[in-house]
């Protein structure tokens, strides 16, 4: 396999558009790998909400954006398939990285999943965001009356702007990183960049849970 980064260097062509990037790839390309240490990334959880087991033998770190396409795509299409193949094996960390000069919502939708969270609704409400193509004030303000959240509460906290400083947290640590798309993806500390499909994060979950990644 490649991973982002073997030469302990951020991706140099990665797109901020969330084009999905081949990083890890198998075949002709697996020799060269085996030829460099693969890097772990220390990635720390903060914050964030961890959907799955305190205990699970991996730890799926997501850099994402909720209006971002391919982050949707990933989370409809691959995150199902892989709750499905690994259960209680995995935790899910998701970590805010609003592409906000091309996604005008990212940052509102960040900050509405979290002020939900405030309520204990934080993945309910994350679920429904990806769900829908289009986002702003009117969707959110349907989601708290379908999840049953206070209005009142919600709309303070939103107006009161205090989920900001979290959501600029993430995304300053991961610009440091030197990530630029998303979804980027940390399993265990293993880089990963792009909607990668299911196939992808398999191999290198299995490896990873039979010891095989140094």
């Amino acid at each position: 396999y490649i991973f982002w980064g073997l030469d302990g260097s951020a991706p140099q062509a990665a797109v901020s558009t969330g084009v999905p990037t081949a990083v890890v790839q198998a075949g002709d390309a697996a020799p060269a790998a085996e030829q460099q240490p693969v890097r772990r990334y220390d990635v720390p959880v903060d914050d964030d909400y961890v959907l799955g087991p305190d205990d699970a033998p991996i730890t799926l770190i997501e850099f994402s954006d909720y209006e971002c396409p391919y982050c949707r795509k990933w989370h409809a299409e691959v995150w199902p398939q892989l709750q499905e193949a690994f259960p209680g094996k995995i935790r899910l960390v998701y970590r805010d990285f609003p592409l906000s000069n091309i996604h005008f919502n990212a940052s509102s939708a960040a900050e509405a999943a979290n002020c939900a969270g405030e309520q204990g609704k934080y993945w309910e409400f994350h679920t429904r965001l990806f769900e829908n193509t289009e986002l702003g004030d009117a969707v959110y303000a349907q989601y708290v009356t379908a999840l049953k959240l206070d209005q009142a509460k919600f709309d303070a906290c939103m107006s009161s702007d205090r989920m900001l400083e979290e959501i600029q947290a993430d995304y300053d640590f991961a610009s440091q990183m030197g990530i630029q798309s998303t979804p980027t993806f940390f399993i265990n500390g293993l880089a990963v960049v792009g909607a990668q499909p299911f196939e992808v994060f398999q191999q290198v979950i299995q490896k990873e849970l039979a010891g095989e990644i140094p």
